[in-house]
């Protein structure tokens, strides 16, 4: 949570993070911000002191919504850095920032940068920096141990908002299905009213305006894969596909709050009208370990302690695993799950890489449970898909409830 931030930059000697960017679709700064809605701005959070976010002044009224101290960039008049600079336009705006960072204290020490913006000019500005104030060291993480090990756990709040967005994820899955059953089949495909198969893409644009009539974004996409590409984990699914009777249906939907809030994350696998025997057994092996792993859940448990038992499950029905072979391309090819908040993917991490110091399930961590089995040569993928919550009192709940039947009954024309 946001209250261990400090003990976190103390831990590894950061004196301040640098986030920059827009607010919208951008973690680290919406993790601050909130629901504000600015184009372009710097946030610094120092080390035992509150974070200060830098605004434009046409955007003063957006920067007072996050309850955050702001100042204006004007009062670092631009034209007077850029005649300093002789017109280059670069250096003009080190200088501010040279100024900017020298006013705060911190003209020296250890800065930490996050944010999503163009890498190019930040590039050459965090390089023109260095050279203007060689007393600080910037810094970046490939693997996060401030900003994201304080978002693993969420307050209330933020569970609430998981929620309320698997209550809208679940209702367009609903109407996905009901969609889906009110039209017929012919010659083993669905088929419009006009007589033409229905197809994958239209079933995506479906999905993305019931969405967007909830007032959600899908920055990510959705996952709606049959047949050979519900076999492939994260193929997103031929637009042209036509929905074909008998055949697996991947649905993985994975929205978020507008702007770049709050993620869920939701699959099911379906066959429209019947499944093969091979679908079907395939189906309730995946089920029965979903069941094991989600009745075996308890908090300050390591995550990957489940993945391991997902393997030894999938492993003695003759699965191959990621486990027996890392790099096997059918059977279990990925880990069980992972955290969920301001990214679809946050610690804590269930596979090969958890480490036992981070990826406990401590009260306020949010998380997938998601086993799942492909066989592209069967022309065949299954994976169901829950998000999970550890609540303050210790109880493991399931944030959204979904049936986790496999046919979606269809008539023929």
């Amino acid at each position: 949570m946001k209250r261990d931030l400090d003990q976190l930059m103390h831990a590894y000697q950061v004196d301040a993070l640098w986030i920059m960017g827009p607010t919208t679709h951008n973690p680290a700064m919406r993790y601050f911000t909130g629901d504000a809605s600015l184009t372009s701005t710097d946030l610094f959070k120092r080390r035992d002191q509150p974070p200060l976010l830098f605004y434009r002044s046409m955007e003063r009224d957006e920067a007072a919504k996050s309850g955050l101290t702001t100042r204006c960039y004007d009062e670092y008049p631009y034209k007077t850095f850029y005649e300093q600079a002789s017109g280059d336009v670069a250096q003009a705006s080190a200088l501010r920032f040279q100024k900017i960072l020298t006013d705060l204290g911190l003209d020296h020490g250890r800065i930490a940068l996050y944010g999503k913006i163009e890498f190019g000019p930040q590039f050459d500005l965090t390089q023109r920096l260095q050279q203007l104030l060689p007393a600080v060291e910037f810094l970046g993480f490939s693997e996060d141990p401030i900003l994201l090990s304080a978002m693993m756990t969420k307050d209330e709040n933020e569970i609430k908002r998981i929620e309320r967005m698997g209550q809208i994820t679940t209702w367009v899955v609903a109407q996905t299905a009901d969609f889906l059953s009110h039209h017929r089949a012919k010659n083993g495909v669905l088929i419009k009213p006009d007589g033409n198969p229905l197809t994958i893409g239209e079933v995506k644009r479906k999905i993305n305006l019931w969405l967007a009539e909830q007032g959600v974004d899908n920055p990510e996409g959705t996952i709606f894969a049959i047949g050979r590409d519900a076999a492939v984990p994260h193929s997103t699914g031929n637009p042209d596909d036509v929905l074909r009777l008998g055949e697996t249906i991947v649905f993985d939907i994975f929205p978020c709050e507008a702007g770049g809030g709050y993620y869920y994350d939701f699959t099911r696998t379906w066959c429209l009208g019947y499944a093969t025997d091979e679908a079907l057994k395939l189906y309730e092996q995946v089920l029965s370990v979903y069941h094991q792993i989600t009745q075996e859940l308890k908090p300050n448990t390591f995550f990957k302690t489940y993945h391991d038992r997902t393997c030894e499950l999938f492993e003695a029905m003759g699965h191959p695993t990621v486990r027996t072979d890392p790099t096997t391309q059918k059977g279990y090819v990925h880990s069980l799950g992972h955290g969920l908040g301001l990214h679809v993917h946050e610690y804590p991490v269930s596979g090969a890489y958890a480490k036992e110091s981070r990826d406990i399930l401590v009260p306020g961590t949010v998380f997938t449970i998601e086993p799942g089995l492909y066989y592209p040569e069967k022309e065949m993928g299954v994976r169901l898909e829950d998000t999970y919550a550890v609540l303050p009192n210790g109880e493991i709940t399931r944030l959204a409830e979904y049936p986790l039947d496999l046919v979606i009954p269809i008539q023929e024309a």
